[in-house]
């Protein structure tokens, strides 16, 4: 994937930065796309009896499994993340349908986090599930990249560091790392803007979002049989 392609994806990761930080600061505790955490938040709330904690995490699972579902390719065969050489795609059409996916659910966040700046329970529990539905989208999204991906990152750490181990070290193993630290910079930018600056959390996702969107803008996949047909 060229070194526009994979700029895109470390503003991927900064989004997923932003609105992890954002569900976890002030939706729940829970996270947006941190599968893991949130199931290990509904064992332990699950064993102590807390229902407050347990309905937020089955709320930010229930979500990010809504996007994916509806964003994952239908129909035997149709994961389409790599071509006929098993080489990774290069920017595809149907990645960006899927990102502006993800942008009408954060404008739908937008609205919310905007009418009401001290929401009630419900409120921020659909504000939860708003933004771990878009995480969920985003993921599908990536995953119809190549083998990279935004969001779930335990993985991710373990190539590099296996990476660091062989001294084989490549410019996708770059652009992971640098993925890996976009997700830092976005969490720490999204508790600065709500600590500072709430109003303009939303501006902060969907800008991220609007420059992916225009970067990736009329890509061709290079596999007119893969995924999305």
């Amino acid at each position: 994937m060229r070194g526009k392609h994979a700029l895109l994806l470390v503003l991927l990761g900064l989004l997923t930065g932003v609105c992890d930080a954002t569900t976890f600061v002030r939706l729940g505790h829970v996270f947006a796309s941190v599968i893991t955490g949130n199931l290990v938040v509904l064992g332990v709330s699950a064993a102590r009896g807390d229902g407050a904690d347990l309905v937020n995490a089955v709320c930010a699972l229930a979500g990010y499994a809504l996007g994916a579902l509806a964003a994952a390719p239908s129909g035997r065969g149709a994961d389409g993340r790599t071509g006929e050489s098993g080489e990774p795609m290069a920017w595809r059409v149907e990645s960006t349908a899927r990102l502006w996916a993800e942008a009408g659910l954060l404008a739908a966040f937008a609205i919310a986090w905007e009418l009401d700046p001290h929401p009630g329970r419900g409120l921020r529990l659909g504000m939860l599930v708003l933004l771990a539905c878009a995480m969920g989208v985003q993921s599908v999204a990536v995953r119809l990249l190549g083998s990279v991906s935004t969001t779930y990152l335990t993985g991710t750490f373990t190539s590099l560091l296996e990476a660091v181990r062989s001294r084989q070290w490549s410019p996708e193993h770059s652009r992971d790392l640098a993925i890996l630290v976009s997700v830092v910079a976005g969490a720490a930018a999204a508790l600065e803007v709500i600590d500072h600056a709430r109003a303009a959390l939303p501006a902060l996702q969907l800008g991220l979002l609007a420059i992916v969107l225009a970067g990736g803008h009329g890509r061709r996949r290079n596999n007119p049989g893969g995924a999305g047909r």
